[in-house]
């Protein structure tokens, strides 16, 4: 065994690693906006170019960008969902739409949607934990009983 092969390709935790991309800025354009009264909403395709970029640009830059650009006072009135990434990355491709106010949004949007933004009602504990906290208390009395009871209660807000 050649003695260089183990010098070239030592590893050596002084050398320093390459340097990742830096997140450099970002394009977003809208096409086929749309207004709609009904749901008092602007609805668009949102195209958002990064080629500098290592990975898919975050959904809440995005948001932040959307906002600054049609002047909204509220960034919890934009939404930024489905997120496609094209192959060979450099271009995203994803549907927003900017509520005229956050009434409106919360009528509309999914539950799962403005949880991911922070408007909708926190998730209790699940049912099933419920009831295995429930049946384990069964088994004691008293003191015991409750202290049981109150170990599964944690999380719940």
């Amino acid at each position: 065994k050649n003695p260089l092969f183990f010098l070239l390709f030592q590893k050596n935790p002084s050398q320093k690693m390459a340097p990742a991309k830096k997140k450099a800025d970002f394009t977003v354009r809208t096409k086929c906006f749309k207004k709609n009264p009904l749901l008092k909403r602007r609805q668009f395709v949102v195209d958002v170019s990064h080629s500098n970029w290592n990975g898919t640009v975050p959904a809440k830059k995005i948001r932040e960008k959307l906002a600054t650009m049609y002047k909204v006072t509220d960034i919890n009135c934009v939404f930024v969902q489905g997120l496609k990434t094209k192959f060979g990355g450099g271009n995203t491709t994803a549907f927003g739409t900017i509520y005229d106010d956050v009434a409106s949004a919360k009528r509309t949007e999914k539950t799962y949607m403005l949880r991911r933004i922070g408007l909708g009602k926190k998730k209790g504990p699940a049912r099933k934990s419920l009831k295995e906290r429930r049946n384990r208390a069964k088994s004691c009395r008293g003191k015991e009983k409750a202290k049981k009871q109150q170990a599964g209660k944690g999380k719940k807000k």
